[in-house]
């Protein structure tokens, strides 16, 4: 298979340092990554003609239906953060390479990549056969941190100036 370099595309959902959890069963690591349809026009069509000569050569042609292909149209979401964009999900068993700008690893405490930053990813599309029926797939090879965005998570949390002070518990008549 080959590798897909994807280059700052915006990442949304990251699962990177530990698996995502469905329903409380542990999955696998992921991420989705937002290519916009003006910026990226060119990674969005070579990625769809990967898509289509890997359903040539490995589903025997087969009709994949498009909401069993991880490339989706980000318009068709109903998500506002992914109008104008294509949104193409992978994940894998093991955990990814994730790195910052330099190279170096990260760590979940690095607090980055977030969900709303700019990354690049490196991804691989595998083609799925069985009793679960045909999709197109891709593995979460490597992410790399590459600069930051507005976060798409309500993250806010309350500030010291949020509460008022009763002093000690000696100035306070419970």
């Amino acid at each position: 298979m080959a590798k897909i370099k994807l280059n700052n595309v915006r990442l949304s959902f990251p699962s990177l340092f530990r698996k995502a959890t469905f329903e409380g069963v542990e999955t696998k690591f992921e991420g989705t990554f937002m290519l916009n349809k003006d910026e990226h026009a060119d990674k969005i069509e070579e990625i769809k003609k990967i898509i289509a000569a890997g359903i040539k050569d490995n589903l025997k042609g087969a009709k994949v239906a498009s909401d069993k292909v991880a490339l989706k149209d980000g318009d068709e979401s109903g998500r506002d953060e992914y109008e104008n964009h294509f949104t193409l999900k992978a994940a894998n068993g093991k955990r990814p390479k994730v790195i910052d700008r330099d190279k170096t690893p990260l760590t979940e405490e690095d607090n980055r990549p977030y969900s709303g930053c700019y990354v690049n990813a490196v991804v691989e599309p595998w083609y799925q056969s069985n009793a679960y029926g045909k999709r197109v797939n891709f593995n979460l090879l490597g992410v790399q941190f590459l600069k930051d965005g507005d976060s798409f998570e309500s993250g806010s949390t309350a500030d010291d100036d949020d509460f008022d002070d009763f002093g000690s518990d000696e100035d306070f008549d419970i």
